[in-house]
């Protein structure tokens, strides 16, 4: 039970704090409301559920199995973030309209394999939680556990994003807020590479 409590803990803290994901879906929250934005937080409730099943499985049977393909992954995925920043940000410059299209579910679900905040989540869950024996059932309990956080806490975020449409239907409050997600979602890639390439060299 003890460990159940530090495994939820763990996830609890991981998913419901800011992040790609959780940025993205603010941002779309606010610019399409909750219903179209359901394609995009449900390709990536499937896309880490998948994740967290094969990686757990994965680490439990080779250690050290994700490590040559860890780097490129984490830039890759930063790569994308900046790209996202990007159409965030230009789609908030004058003259310009708001983004077209939410992201979908196969886009949410693909980002899945390049986040590399999703990718450091599961590498952890993979190494603490992963039991000895039993390795289906506790690859079974980490995925179900980490959807079950999943599903209220990405929901949040969403809900939060489209309650600041009462205040972004001023064209101006909306380009700042893209821009401000934008940042955000740029200062977050270089964070992670900052992590991944220079302080963990």
């Amino acid at each position: 039970m003890t460990e159940f409590l530090a495994l939820f803990s763990y996830l609890l803290v991981m998913i419901i704090t800011p992040g790609p994901n959780n940025i993205m879906l603010t941002a779309s929250g606010a610019n399409f409301g909750v219903r179209r934005t359901l394609p995009h937080l449900s390709g990536i409730l499937v896309g880490n559920a998948t994740q967290f099943f094969i990686g757990t499985l994965l680490l439990a049977g080779a250690a050290g199995v994700m490590d040559p393909i860890r780097k490129p992954l984490a830039v890759t995925g930063c790569l994308y973030l900046l790209w996202i920043a990007l159409k965030l940000a230009r789609a908030s410059a004058p003259g310009r309209k708001a983004i077209a299209e939410p992201i979908g579910f196969v886009g949410g679900m693909l980002f899945q394999c390049v986040n590399p905040k999703a990718w450091l989540m599961v590498l952890n869950a993979g190494v603490l939680f992963m039991p000895s024996g039993g390795k289906l059932v506790g690859a079974l309990t980490i995925t179900a556990t980490a959807f079950c956080i999943g599903v209220p806490s990405l929901l949040t975020w969403v809900w939060g994003g489209e309650r600041l449409r009462v205040w972004l239907g001023n064209p101006r409050a909306l380009m700042l807020f893209n821009l401000c997600m934008a940042a955000l979602l740029a200062g977050t890639a270089f964070w992670l590479l900052y992590e991944e390439l220079w302080r963990g060299a």
